[in-house]
């Protein structure tokens, strides 16, 4: 059959009501990135789709259809880790709308599916969840051709130095000199190559890295808000926003 798939492997990003006892579901698939899929009937009371449609669990798809909206023809769960507390439950749900909102449709991503399903078994695991989504969104950056090295100017090509305080810009990366379009000043140089070298254990550096990552974030959204971010402050007060 044309536009059919089988054995698709796919997580649920979001899903809505459509029409009477359908559902539009968003996924983040292996090898056609974001897709949207019809599940008909899923909302029946006999229907195990519904069940089975549910977020950060594995998933192979079968689906049909030439046109951009695919129905679903075929479920199958895979045993996934569980995302049980608060902290672990939103930052996947803050990972998903990042990828819904501003992954751009059929567009794959085999790396960072890679990275998603390693993501989700941290969160399930870890108490330290910070250091988790700042990898990722790394990860996410740079699929969508927005890394930079955290240890070099890009407006003079001459390496960060310690002592010296950067800027940073999305389309551009780290800047030495102020210029219209820097979103953030006063990065610490010392801050900048402890992050180039993954360090994100010092107080100093997750704050650097959440404000760039932050401000790329918004670049992207175009001002748009995350729903995931209103959950975060929820949350105790140890617990921020990512």
């Amino acid at each position: 059959m044309k536009g059919a798939e089988h054995q698709e492997p796919a997580y649920v990003l979001h899903r809505r009501p459509w029409r009477e006892h359908s559902l539009l579901v968003d996924l983040f698939t292996l090898n056609h990135g974001r897709v949207t899929v019809i599940a008909r009937g899923a909302t029946r009371a006999r229907s195990p789709l519904k069940a089975q449609l549910q977020p950060f669990l594995p998933l192979l798809l079968d689906w049909a259809g030439r046109g951009d909206l695919k129905t679903l023809t075929q479920v199958e769960v895979r045993s996934g880790p569980a995302l049980s507390r608060p902290i672990a439950l939103y930052s996947g749900l803050y990972l998903n709308e990042l990828l819904q909102r501003i992954l751009p449709v059929a567009d794959p991503h085999p790396d960072l599916f890679a990275a998603y399903i390693d993501t989700v078994a941290h969160l399930a695991e870890a108490v330290d969840i910070e250091p988790i989504l700042r990898r990722f969104e790394r990860r996410f950056a740079a699929a969508l051709g927005y890394d930079f090295a955290w240890d070099r100017a890009t407006d003079t090509g001459a390496p960060v130095e310690p002592d010296r305080s950067y800027g940073y810009d999305p389309e551009q990366g780290i800047v030495a000199t102020p210029a219209p379009g820097v979103r953030l000043w006063h990065l610490p140089g010392r801050a900048l190559l402890a992050l180039a070298e993954d360090d994100l254990v010092s107080a100093e550096c997750r704050r650097v890295a959440k404000q760039v990552m932050r401000a790329l974030v918004d670049y992207l959204l175009q001002g748009r808000p995350l729903n995931s971010r209103r959950l975060f402050t929820q949350l105790r007060g140890e617990h921020h926003e990512p």
